[in-house]
């Protein structure tokens, strides 16, 4: 299920392969930056038009403690990853979704941004909803302000695009505003696994580990349905401190069919195709949008 293209897309054209990249992350931004540059490629070689990175791609999952000295993390926009992302962008003539630790003269943010194929900026999204679970090893609230950008949706050269952030997934409202506004194409860069340093439990078929999983595919895949609208969810894998990230970065269409899904452990990139004229097929039949 991990390479699925096709050799129809047309720019401008109803069809466009999107290409998801998942990797570990080090301590070492430029290191990390360096494993999304070579994601990027392979997912260019496949034939990728639209590619998304997964959230915070440059830096460690930091949020599972409370320390200051991550602030020096966040950066302004333009600053030194958008300078990079537009630059893949330019080079492999790709749309680009990243993401970033963002400062600001409003505050920081959790920031999703995306880039045209000549490497011009499109604009931003800031994450919404903030996670205030430190237990859990998710304490984002101290260092993230709920996002101000509302949720717009941005035109590219391959579809309507729409962006939200991780802890977004598992709320119906911002998929909701995001179709009603037009978007075709949703995606969600991600941050998600298993806590520890207690092994995930029953990660076999019926166990809680598992079950943890699914909600996570299933929610987005209630989007997609409610929504007649294509939902993509980058996700990175590899243990950091407290947290197993889960990897199965996925590609779901509008009737929540899963196009694609990767490892659950392993460093990956994943493509598919999406035909965005099945929008409108599904949404005649399933008037779900239309009737709310």
């Amino acid at each position: 299920m991990r390479n699925k293209t096709s050799k129809n897309n047309e720019a401008g054209g109803q069809r466009v392969i999107v290409g998801l990249v998942q990797h570990p992350c080090s301590p070492y931004p430029e290191e990390n930056l360096k494993k999304a540059a070579q994601g990027i490629g392979e997912a260019v070689q496949r034939g990728a038009q639209i590619v998304s990175l997964q959230e915070l791609f440059r830096t460690e999952y930091f949020c599972q403690r409370e320390n200051r000295a991550h602030f020096k993390l966040a950066e302004a926009i333009p600053g030194p990853t958008s300078e990079a992302l537009s630059s893949l962008a330019k080079r492999h003539k790709i749309v680009l979704v990243g993401s970033l630790f963002e400062k600001s003269g409003e505050g920081y943010f959790n920031t999703a941004v995306l880039f045209n194929t000549d490497g011009q900026f499109i604009g931003k999204y800031r994450k919404i909803h903030i996670p205030n679970d430190l237990k859990n090893y998710y304490g984002e609230s101290f260092y993230f302000s709920p996002g101000d950008t509302g949720t717009p949706v941005f035109e590219s050269p391959y579809g309507r695009i729409g962006l939200q952030v991780c802890y977004d997934q598992w709320f119906p409202e911002g998929a909701r505003a995001l179709a009603k506004a037009g978007a075709q194409i949703i995606f969600y860069p991600t941050a998600i696994g298993y806590s520890l340093p207690s092994p995930p439990r029953g990660r076999g078929v019926g166990g809680e580990g598992e079950d943890e999983l699914d909600a996570w595919i299933t929610i987005q895949r209630g989007h997609a349905i409610a929504n007649g609208v294509f939902i993509a969810a980058t996700n990175r894998v590899g243990k950091e401190d407290h947290i197993e990230f889960w990897g199965s970065s996925f590609v779901v269409d509008p009737m929540g069919r899963v196009l694609v899904k990767g490892s659950p452990e392993k460093e990956e990139v994943v493509t598919t195709e999406c035909d965005l004229s099945r929008i409108n097929e599904v949404r005649k039949d399933w008037p779900f949008l239309k009737e709310c």
